[in-house]
């Protein structure tokens, strides 16, 4: 093993042999070396095939060639090559292991005889596609680029966005083997200096070889989920929302490879927020939230609460009796629910793995084929379908896909009561649900804030889509340094 604290040998073959160790130099295909003698010293010249740019690589190579002819050769080589790097971004590192890590990462090193620095230089060029529009995230009319899996490109995007000064971009590295790249993005006077501390701390003490699944097992570090189902963080893929957060005073992580750009910290309700609310007018924005209030809502408690009508008909007022079931099977009710809506589970899945032009037949199989043959067999009355189908849209109509899972969990929870308990089932089991996400906090935030601690401006503002010239003040419960957001209000 070798050192970590060894510094730069002066003698680049001495280096060949420590890269040869450390990455497979000479064994692994993509791993590379060019030698050349400039100047009267020997220079090396590594770097990783598919993560380097190769036409950067050739001028720089090519602008150090010709040094012989240009330079005369002296004891200050190593300064002349590092003039003669033709980059913006060059530094100087001492340490093997730095190097190394540069390297794997994508970047150029140059070692230089008789120096005992190396000189790495950004030239990387990372495969992966151009910004596209999130699918989970589209809206009618909006900017069409979003994050995507190169962290260079991701933080760009946020750039382009909000052209102050004062926006940071701290990076650290997390993993001892993947050594993946991970940025915290905040605004400084603006954000709590706190809670980025917090944060820092929490990625500095993570202790893994890799994170291949990026910024899912991130969260999982910080804010230690356990098998709690609810989001604590916010993720989004859209550029427009990573700024916006910004502003508002969030932290925001970008992890390399990653796609989804996390929100920190984030409460229930920011989970139900679209950018799409934003795209339209504040009156159209409100009716489109309270649409999607109705449909979470819904997708919560409609099948609990039609299952407690049905075991109890006397709940229900005469003049909406029609709403069944008015058939009757051999199968119970509770278990009918719970087939049709594990079955909207499996065609959601199935739509996933299958491909896109497959899709749409394999919907249309399900619901017409299946659904009626189900009915004209028995094995469910026609208001089951109905009301699992209702349900089913509210949890596509949610704009958080994880919410939306966590509250078909919570759904079948409720069922299950309502079944055994029936009226004080129902009662006790959605004022659980209540307890148990009041009680939840994400990075010392009350989840349900601004409705439990109540707020009342900031709780008017989570139906009503405030215009934007109205929404002077930043949340509250992220405790910004800079209260004010219109400078017209200090």
């Amino acid at each position: 093993m070798i050192d970590q604290k060894l510094k730069v040998p002066k003698d680049p073959e001495k280096m060949d042999r420590i890269m040869k160790e450390k990455i497979g130099l000479g064994e692994s295909y993509d791993a590379g070396v060019r030698k050349f003698t400039i100047l009267g010293k020997q220079v090396h010249i590594y770097y990783i095939n598919g993560l380097a740019d190769s036409d950067s690589i050739i001028k720089i190579l090519t602008a150090l060639t010709r040094l012989d002819g240009k330079e005369r050769r002296s004891l200050h080589a190593a300064e002349t090559i590092e003039n003669h790097l033709v980059h913006e971004s060059v530094e100087q590192i001492e340490k093997v292991d730095d190097v190394v890590v540069e390297v794997l990462s994508g970047l150029m090193a140059v070692v230089i005889e008789g120096s005992e620095k190396a000189l790495v230089v950004d030239v990387r060029s990372y495969p992966g596609r151009q910004p596209e529009e999130p699918d989970t995230e589209k809206v009618v009319r909006g900017s069409r680029d979003g994050y995507v899996e190169n962290i260079v490109v991701n933080t760009a995007l946020t750039r382009r966005r909000i052209r102050d000064g004062r926006v940071r971009f701290e990076m650290t590295k997390v993993g001892k083997r993947s050594k993946t790249d991970i940025a915290i993005a905040y605004i400084e006077g603006v954000a709590d200096p706190d809670l980025v501390k917090i944060i820092k701390k929490e990625l500095d003490a993570i202790d893994i070889d890799g994170i291949p699944m990026a910024d899912k097992t991130i969260e999982e570090f910080i804010v230690k989920q356990g098998y709690n189902p609810y989001p604590i963080v916010r993720y989004t893929e859209r550029a427009d929302i990573g700024a916006v957060h910004l502003l508002e005073g969030h932290v925001l992580l970008f992890v390399d490879t990653s796609p989804s750009v996390i929100i920190l910290p984030a409460t229930f309700f920011h989970h139900m927020q679209h950018a799409e609310e934003y795209r339209q007018s504040p009156a159209v924005g409100t009716f489109v939230r309270w649409i999607r209030f109705i449909g979470v809502l819904l997708s919560l408690f409609l099948l609990p609460f039609w299952l407690l009508v049905s075991i109890e008909p006397g709940l229900l007022p005469h003049a909406i009796e029609f709403i069944g079931p008015n058939k009757k099977t051999n199968i119970p009710l509770v278990l009918q629910l719970f087939i049709a809506d594990i079955g909207i589970e499996f065609l959601r899945i199935a739509a996933i793995h299958t491909p896109t032009p497959l899709s749409t037949a394999m919907g249309l199989i399900a619901a017409v084929l299946i659904g009626q043959i189900a009915i004209d067999v028995g094995l469910f009355v026609p208001e089951v379908i109905l009301y699992a189908a209702i349900a089913g849209i509210g949890t596509f109509a949610t704009p958080s896909y994880e919410v939306s899972i966590a509250n078909k969990l919570f759904r079948m929870f409720l069922l299950a009561v309502v079944a055994i308990f029936k009226v004080p089932g129902f009662m006790i089991g959605s004022t659980v649900i209540i307890i148990y996400l009041a009680r939840m906090r994400a990075l010392n935030t009350p989840y349900l804030w601004p409705l439990l601690p109540f707020d009342p401006k900031a709780f008017s503002q989570v139906f009503i889509r405030r215009a934007i010239p109205g929404s002077k003040l930043r949340p509250s419960i992220v405790h910004p340094e800079d209260l004010y957001r219109q400078p017209s209000e200090k």
